[in-house]
C-alpha cells in the first residue's frame, strides 16, 4: 500500500506505478473502465441518447403522429444551432406538453441543439422516476444551471413560467401570471433568444378534473391534490412557435415586465386558436 503524500517506485527505485500496473496515459485507461452501457453517449447533466432515443422511437413518435397528431407552426422562430429560452403555457396534469414541444424541434427542426426541461422539483427525491426525467433532459432550474445551458454551452431550455398545479378542467387556457422569472432573467443576462410557445389540446388531452381537499385532516401538502385522468387522451394538440424576444447580453429589461407581456401575447394566441378549433379532437 502506498501511503498519502508517497509515489509508488519502480524496480530502480525511480517513480512510477504500483510494481506489476501497466505504466499507461490516463486516456488509455480510461478505455478499460467498465460500464453499464459501454456504447452510450452520456452528457455531463446525465442526459443519455440511449434513454431519450428509447422513448423517443417507442412513445414520443406514437404521442406525436397518431394519439396527439401534432399540428406545428412557426418552427423558424426556434434558433437552428444556436442558444434559446422556451417560454411555454403549462397545462394538463400529465407533463406531455413538454415532451412534445422538443419532438416537434427535433422532427421539424433538426439542425437546433435537444430540448433541456427546466423544472423547480428538487431532483433525486424519487429515484427512479427522477432517474429517467435526468436521462430523459431534465435539469433543476437553478440559476447557474441556467447559465452554463444558455450562455457557455449554447443550449436549448424549456421552461413553465407558470407556478402550481396545472388549472381545472373548467378553467382551461386561462394562464395564471407568470411568477417564476429565474429562467428570464438568466436569458437576459445572458442575451440569448427567449422564444414564447403557446400549446393548445394539452388540458383536454390530460385534464385536470377536480381537486381534493386535505387540509382540515392534516394532511398539508396533500390540501390540493388533482383527481386527473389515469392516461392521456387523444385530443387534437396544436404547438405555436412565436417570434423570438432578443436582449442585449447583460440588459436592462425588466424580467417581471417581460413575463407579463410574455403571458399577454401568449394568452391571446391561445384564444385565437380556440376560435379556430373545429373540436377537441379532430383540431
Amino acid at each position: 500500500m502506498v501511503a498519502n503524500g508517497e509515489q509508488a517506485r519502480d524496480g530502480d527505485g525511480r517513480p512510477g506505478s504500483v510494481t506489476g500496473a501497466p505504466s499507461l496515459p490516463p486516456a488509455t485507461l480510461r478505455e478499460h473502465l467498465p460500464g453499464l452501457e459501454p456504447e452510450r453517449h452520456v452528457s455531463d447533466w446525465g442526459r443519455s441518447e440511449l434513454v431519450e432515443g428509447a422513448l423517443d422511437r417507442f412513445l414520443y413518435d406514437f404521442l406525436f403522429h397518431y394519439w396527439f397528431r401534432v399540428e406545428v407552426e412557426g418552427i423558424t422562430n426556434v434558433p437552428p444551432d444556436g442558444p434559446g429560452l422556451l417560454i411555454a403555457n403549462r397545462a394538463g396534469a400529465l407533463p406531455t406538453d413538454a415532451a412534445m414541444i422538443a419532438k416537434a424541434i427535433r422532427e421539424h427542426r433538426p439542425s437546433a441543439h435537444p430540448v433541456h426541461f427546466a423544472t423547480d422539483r428538487r431532483l433525486g427525491t424519487v429515484p427512479g422516476l427522477d432517474m429517467l426525467l435526468v436521462k430523459a433532459g431534465a435539469i433543476n432550474a437553478h440559476p447557474a444551471n441556467l447559465h452554463r445551458l444558455m450562455f457557455d454551452e449554447g443550449q436549448l431550455v424549456l421552461a413553465f413560467a407558470q407556478e402550481g398545479p396545472a388549472a381545472v378542467l373548467r378553467e382551461r387556457y386561462r394562464l395564471a401570471p407568470f411568477v417564476r422569472l429565474a429562467p428570464l432573467k438568466v436569458a437576459l443576462r445572458a442575451g440569448v433568444p427567449i422564444v414564447p410557445v403557446a400549446v393548445m389540446g394539452s388540458e383536454e388531452a390530460a385534464p385536470v378534473l377536480g381537486r381534493l381537499g386535505f387540509g382540515r385532516l392534516g394532511f398539508g401538502r396533500l390540501r390540493r391534490l388533482p383527481v386527473a385522468a389515469a392516461l392521456p387522451l387523444p385530443a387534437k394538440v396544436r404547438i405555436r412557435f412565436l417570434e423570438p424576444v432578443v436582449s442585449e447580453p447583460d440588459g436592462q429589461d425588466n424580467a417581471e415586465t417581460l413575463a407579463a407581456d410574455l403571458r399577454s401575447l401568449i394568452q391571446e394566441n391561445l384564444l385565437e386558436m380556440l376560435s379556430q378549433r373545429r373540436s377537441v379532437w379532430l383540431g
